[in-house]
């Protein structure tokens, strides 16, 4: 909550900023008057990012921001201990700075210190120090330094790329292209997306970042702020709880292994017979309603549960973190696999919500890949979201696809290939399965996600704080 209300200031700081000429504000600030720091973020800022947290630190644990010598974003940090550099020499990630730091080349940099002076000195100070430059991840970041060369066991000449947030490198790792949607899902969705243009700023996203993934293309991030974590929380926190409390006061199961063996054992099933029985149950639901003088109706009538994905606040579109879940169609027939399945969908129509807000401001989604454990390992979910966006979705066999885009990028630096994009072309990694939409199930939910945005909007109408 303190960091939301850090957050929101900063927000509020930035209506001044826009509102008054900085000159207004402090002396000598003519040059940045009227300019909307915001405006390749979206038009918000998070919690999560980067000015919150230093805003949020010098506030809980001013002792520690006393001490501070600098501020990094952790691919920063990793990049300068490697390479023996300071935070004054060290190369800035252009991803980690434009998607999480305000970074734009059109203010020649991060938002100057008259901006920041009255939200916090200590923002200020640090953004006297930051540097005008950031590099793409293409770039070398320098070579290991004399320590680590001998703590790794390797030459002092291997090359250290530039630093990358993790869902930006995993999408490099998918061999993303130009109009291409890589959808990292694990506990949260990440959607990265590139574009060789773009005629105006696009609201509503984590950013648009010159160079932020492909080095000649924008980079855009959008996405959900859980995925994976709503099924999670289903399974774990709802019913998996009477399982546990059972388990640890049953007679009929005294020995604690065999108790420890069965929830093992629930823990490894669970999901399956879950996504099975969700399965199931759509296709139960189908047969009831072939009576329905249109199929189409009928099965918009069988949707009619619907649950929103905003367990965790909502990322895109417009972030807003006091948003929170909602289920909305329950009857006495909703079973455990109908509500899994309700969740799922709703995850899926959360993508979908994000897809057409991108694409109602002009940004193309040509074709999906899709990376990370959900996508590996869950079927159902991957052949849910197929239906729910209409469109096919190729699951790619990176493994750990954070690893492998590092490795590309990496391997563009020490000069092993001419390119970014010649190095994905040799190394990214290949379409393992692809997900193709039924057009029958792809009606009914087009018709669900009108429910699914009538729920939104009521839930956000009567959501306390920021709106």
């Amino acid at each position: 909550e303190e960091e939301e209300e850090e957050k929101h200031q900063l927000q509020q700081q930035q209506q001044v900023h826009q509102q008054q000429p900085n000159s207004e504000q402090q002396p000598g600030a003519e040059a940045s008057a009227w300019v909307d720091y915001t405006e390749y973020s979206g038009g918000t800022y998070s919690a999560e990012w980067f000015w919150a947290k230093v805003v949020h630190m010098t506030r809980s644990s001013p002792q520690v921001a006393a001490a501070a010598a600098s501020w990094m974003e952790h691919c920063d940090f990793l990049t300068m201990v490697l390479t023996g550099a300071t935070p004054a020499t060290a190369r800035r990630s252009r991803c980690a700075a434009g998607h999480k730091g305000l970074w734009h080349a059109q203010w020649h940099g991060y938002p100057p210190p008259q901006f920041w002076a009255p939200l916090s000195p200590h923002a200020a100070q640090l953004a006297a120090t930051l540097p005008a430059t950031t590099y793409t991840t293409d770039q070398p970041a320098g070579t290991l330094c004399a320590r680590w060369a001998e703590r790794l066991g390797l030459h002092a000449d291997v090359v250290v790329c530039v630093g990358s947030i993790d869902a930006h490198s995993g999408a490099v790792a998918a061999h993303i292209q130009d109009g291409v949607m890589v959808k990292i899902l694990g506990t949260s969705c990440c959607d990265i997306l590139c574009a060789k243009t773009l005629e105006k700023p696009v609201t509503g996203i984590c950013g648009q970042v010159d160079g932020s993934v492909l080095p000649d293309l924008v980079g855009l991030e959008a996405g959900q702020s859980a995925f994976g974590d709503l099924l999670q929380w289903f399974v774990e926190q709802v019913l998996a709880w009477p399982v546990k409390a059972l388990l640890a006061q049953s007679k009929s199961v005294p020995d604690p292994a065999q108790a420890a063996a069965l929830l093992e054992e629930y823990h490894g099933s669970v999901f399956q017979l879950l996504s099975a029985a969700a399965e199931e149950s759509l296709r139960c639901d189908a047969a009831r309603q072939t009576t329905a003088s249109d199929s189409s109706e009928g099965a918009a009538a069988r949707l009619q549960l619907v649950a929103l994905d905003w367990i965790n606040g909502r990322r895109t579109p417009h972030a807003n973190q006091y948003l929170t879940g909602a289920v909305a169609g329950l009857t006495m027939a909703t079973d455990a696999p109908r509500l899994f399945r309700a969740l799922v969908e709703g995850l899926c129509l959360g993508a979908r919500s994000t897809i057409e807000d991108l694409e109602a401001q002009g940004v193309l989604v040509h074709r999906i890949l899709a990376v990370g454990g959900v996508a590996l390992k869950a079927p159902f979910v991957m052949q849910t979201l197929a239906h729910v966006l209409n469109k096919d979705i190729a699951v790619t066999a990176a493994g750990q696809p954070g690893c492998l885009g590092a490795a590309i990028c990496a391997a563009t630096a020490a000069q092993l290939f001419p390119t970014l994009p010649a190095a994905q072309a040799a190394m990214a990694a290949p379409v393992q399965a692809v997900y193709h939409p039924d057009p029958a199930r792809a009606t009914a939910y087009t018709q669900l996600f009108t429910h699914y945005r009538r729920l939104g909007a009521f839930v956000e109408r009567e959501t306390p704080g920021k709106q």
